[in-house]
């Protein structure tokens, strides 16, 4: 069995290697001429063109799209358009290429290595997150690999303009994708700075989020937040007239997941997950938030806690539909978590974490492919080369995480103390900020002399710099 293991990722590493020969190349521009207009070389590109442009002070800022084969392996096969952004400092600057794994925002804004490097920002929407989705859809187009393949067409379509070095970057399925890309296209980053990544490497082994909610925080919060969901299944039945009132005057409906139950029960079990996800532990001293008595709160309150955190319109049909290419991608490569609930009688819990196939529409087929994610993995500790993996103690997305090994080189993971999904550099401890931080410096390409002093290069701006956690669904199992 082992050396069929074997067998079947080595196989697969070919086949990742072969598949990346075969991608869709971008039609690149010459060299822009000394002193042309940004926009200008920008529009140069074939295949990109101008959705607006937003002023903002000390920048030029682009909201694009740019023609994308719907298959890398069979570009004559159609196109789509994909929105991307630049946020151009200048051209002499070092660009980070950044993906959220999601929508991309049309706000200027700037990420964490951005502000480090003062250099110029390239962010990317994913395939098949509306508008950047093919119609009609080829749902089987949606894989890393396909992702990783656009990712490396707009780099080789900018690269003439933005010729400094370049680091990708992203939070949480963002850090995935950003890992993804290097792990197919490594030859084109210098860098790679991955925040709160999550790495289900097998699907059906999840013991270690079991482990981090025993211990993570402090067991009197621990208790607090249990006791609060357990009184929300106790509640069950007086709780779900008031969702349904809910739903009704809010026109939801429960198609895709199958009934109101299913979707009270997912939100339910969904609110300890949440709130390490999102909040700090001090939070938890909240009574507002959190009543500190579940068994005497009242109804509105406990549902008031449960809908803060967890949300009580995100299953239905019209709050999953936004996100049916992650649940898509969880239900075929990337996997989920699954938890158990030791302080929840039995009897209380009907369906427990539910599959991501629950919250895929029935006409989508999906089916799962347990080597992406431990190929990824494999690639990764043996072969990482400039990557730096951050973080937070308080996250529930770290109790599976990469990892690097032998093999490896220059390449590192942190964890910021305390922090939760929104994890960052300037979290960590002071050695470890300012060595990671230097390390960014020297992958972007920065004089010796600049890596040294180990401080971003930008100024702090409140507008542009992104410090609120990244909002996405809880993943599923």
């Amino acid at each position: 069995m082992r050396k069929a293991l074997r067998w079947l990722l080595a196989l697969t590493v070919l086949i990742g290697t072969l598949s990346t020969a075969g991608a869709a190349t971008a039609a690149v521009p010459e060299t822009p001429a000394a002193g042309t207009d940004i926009k200008e070389q920008l529009l140069s590109i074939p295949g990109m063109s101008l959705i607006e442009e937003k002023p903002y002070t000390g920048y030029r800022y682009f909201v694009l799209n740019y023609t994308q084969p719907v298959d890398h392996r069979h570009p004559s096969k159609g196109t789509f358009q994909q929105r991307i952004t630049v946020l151009h400092k200048d051209v002499s600057r070092p660009t980070v290429f950044y993906t959220g794994g999601y929508n991309v925002s049309t706000n200027p804004s700037r990420r964490e290595p951005t502000q480090i490097v003062d250099g110029n920002q390239v962010s990317m929407e994913y395939r098949f997150f509306t508008p950047s989705r093919p119609d009609p859809a080829d749902w089987s187009k949606l894989d890393i690999w396909q992702a990783a393949s656009d990712q490396h067409r707009i780099f080789k379509a900018l690269k003439p303009i933005y010729t400094k070095n370049w680091i990708a970057t992203g939070g949480s399925k963002g850090g995935m994708t950003a890992t993804y890309y290097e792990r197919f296209y490594p030859k084109d980053m210098d860098g790679v700075v991955a925040y709160v990544a999550p790495n289900d490497v097998v699907n059906d082994e999840d013991s270690a989020y079991d482990r981090f909610f025993a211990s993570v925080g402090t067991k009197e919060c621990r208790d607090r937040l249990n006791a609060v969901q357990r009184e929300a299944l106790v509640r069950r039945e007086s709780l779900e007239k008031k969702y349904s009132a809910y739903a009704e005057a809010e026109g939801f409906t429960f198609t895709t997941i199958g009934s109101l139950d299913k979707a009270y029960e997912a939100v339910v079990l969904d609110y300890v997950w949440g709130f390490w996800q999102y909040s700090l532990l001090a939070d938890c001293a909240d009574d507002e938030l959190i009543p500190p008595d579940a068994k005497t709160a009242t109804d509105d309150q406990i549902w008031n806690s449960i809908d803060t955190i967890s949300g009580f319109s995100f299953y239905t049909d019209q709050g999953l539909e936004p996100y049916t290419p992650y649940y898509y991608q969880a239900a075929t490569q990337l996997g989920a978590p699954t938890i158990h609930f030791p302080y929840i009688e039995k009897k209380y819990i009907r369906y427990g974490y539910q599959p991501p196939r629950n919250f895929v529409p029935r006409a989508i087929p999906t089916k799962f492919q347990p080597y992406a994610m431990r190929d990824v993995d494999t690639w990764i500790r043996h072969h990482a080369r400039h990557m730096l993996y951050v973080y937070g103690q308080n996250d529930p997305w770290g109790g599976e995480r990469f990892r690097v090994d032998k093999g490896a080189k220059d390449s590192y993971v942190f964890t910021a103390p305390g922090m939760n999904h929104g994890a960052n550099v300037a979290g960590l401890v002071a050695d470890q900020k300012a060595f990671a931080t230097a390390r960014i410096l020297d992958w972007a390409g920065l004089p010796a002399a600049t890596v040294a002093e180990a401080k971003p290069l930008a100024s702090y701006d409140r507008k542009l710099d992104v410090r609120d956690v990244e909002r996405e669904p809880t993943l599923r199992p």
